[in-house]
């Protein structure tokens, strides 16, 4: 069991899991991510938080998170439901293949592996605009296509706990030719049964700060609805060049992760 550590109950704490969540919740509703990428760092820089700890805390935060931002979207019509369960299927699967390669599997090589696809990505965001009239059609190609990419979402969630929309958003607007909001809309949807599942293992391992984990999901709640608000008055180029920079940044973590793991 994790022992909390004197710091995370101190009253700077609680600020600061008010600040963890609104910054979340504003980049979780403009870009359709969980919000992930930004809770689990901070957690572990500012609170040096355990990673598996905050990873979990991480995941039940986005459960509430998610919620609004789908309400969100599905207000604009933004949200491709059956898609997005199809998506949650796969991944919920590969999560758990995921976590069974784990420990046969070279983290170092998976996160340059991933950084280069985050690379890949930001140059297509570039030369792809997606039109904001483009429509997911669900055919049984695109079926089997939208199942596969979220059992490969899981498996990367599973392996490096990066997954959710900043593999999905991309993939949906690049690959299914989905419109931006559509986009982002579905992937949150898609990341709530998964988020769902995964607080469920993580709270049989006790890897789940629930206090944290509460204040942070209230506090981003509060935001994502304005972020998501806010992508609809972004032209879709100017949204794909703020999302790069978002991928940029994770991009630099995980490149971080992976220089620092290279003699381990």
């Amino acid at each position: 069991m994790h022992e909390d550590s004197a710091i995370t109950r101190e009253p700077r704490a609680y600020i600061t899991y008010v600040f963890i969540g609104l910054t979340a919740g504003l980049l979780s509703g403009l870009f359709g991510v969980g919000g992930g990428t930004v809770i689990v760092p901070l957690l572990v820089l500012m609170l040096r938080f355990d990673q598996r700890l905050a990873a979990g805390t991480s995941l039940t935060a986005i459960v509430p998170t998610a919620s609004v931002g789908v309400i969100s979207y599905a207000m604009t019509g933004s949200v491709a439901w059956i898609p997005a369960l199809i998506l949650a299927a796969g991944a919920v699967v590969g999560a758990q293949i995921g976590s069974r390669l784990m420990p046969r599997i070279s983290q170092t090589a998976l996160r340059w592996g991933f950084v280069a696809f985050v690379v890949v990505v930001m140059v297509s965001l570039f030369l792809v605009i997606p039109s904001r009239d483009a429509v997911l059609e669900l055919g049984w190609v695109n079926g089997v296509g939208l199942a596969l990419v979220g059992m490969l979402t899981g498996v990367i969630a599973g392996l490096i706990g990066v997954g959710g929309g900043v593999i999905i958003v991309p993939v949906l607007m690049l690959v299914f030719g989905t419109s931006d909001l559509v986009a982002k809309g579905t992937s949150l949807l898609m990341m709530i049964p998964t988020a769902v599942s995964g607080t469920i293992g993580n709270l049989r391992h006790r890897n789940v700060d629930l206090l944290a984990a509460g204040i942070i999901g209230l506090s981003a709640c509060t935001m994502t609805a304005l972020g998501a608000w806010l992508a609809t008055l972004i032209e879709p180029l100017t949204g794909n060049i703020l999302f790069a920079v978002y991928l940029l940044v994770i991009a630099v973590q995980m490149t971080i992760k992976a220089i620092r793991g290279r003699g381990r």
